[in-house]
């Protein structure tokens, strides 16, 4: 009788629910450490599979991007071309008119007809204006040779 007691103590009955709480705590936490292990090799596996697929990929979309680009530029200038091509068939047909050409001479070239009078007026300011908008500055032409044969020659020394 006294065994049964003292397995029926409070004492005795704490100390073997004790246990048993220490024996669960054990056993979850043997079970989430593998639970654990086990996802984390999956997810190391399934992070490798993702970074392998992804630098696979990445030249090749590389690639892609920058052709895609190149095509677009050649496209465009294939377009440019085209425009230019249509503009020298406009210009083309325009000169196989003998008036147009006419006019060009006569605008151009100062033609002038049989029995016409051409008169050509010199305009000093003018002149000057268009001497200075091409970067003259007033001085004879072989001036300005012989001081850009003076600066090269000064550069290479």
């Amino acid at each position: 009788m006294g065994q049964d007691r003292d397995r029926f103590s409070t004492a005795t009955r704490l100390r073997l629910l004790g246990e048993q709480t220490a024996a669960r705590v054990y056993r979850s936490q043997n079970r989430r450490q593998a639970r654990r292990s086990r996802l984390t090799g999956r997810a190391a596996f399934l992070a490798l599979v993702v970074c392998t697929m992804v630098v696979a990929l990445a030249y090749p979309m590389r690639q892609y991007v920058s052709q895609r680009a190149e095509i677009a530029e050649q496209e465009r200038l294939a377009e440019e071309a085209a425009a230019r091509v249509e503009a020298l068939r406009d210009e083309k047909a325009r000169l196989q008119d003998d008036a147009y050409v006419k006019r060009l001479a006569r605008q151009h070239l100062h033609y002038v007809m049989p029995g016409e009078t051409a008169y050509i007026m010199n305009d000093p300011e003018a002149e000057r204006e268009h001497r200075t908008d091409q970067g003259g500055t007033g001085r004879p032409w072989y001036s300005n040779v012989w001081d850009g044969v003076d600066r090269a020659d000064q550069q290479n020394r």
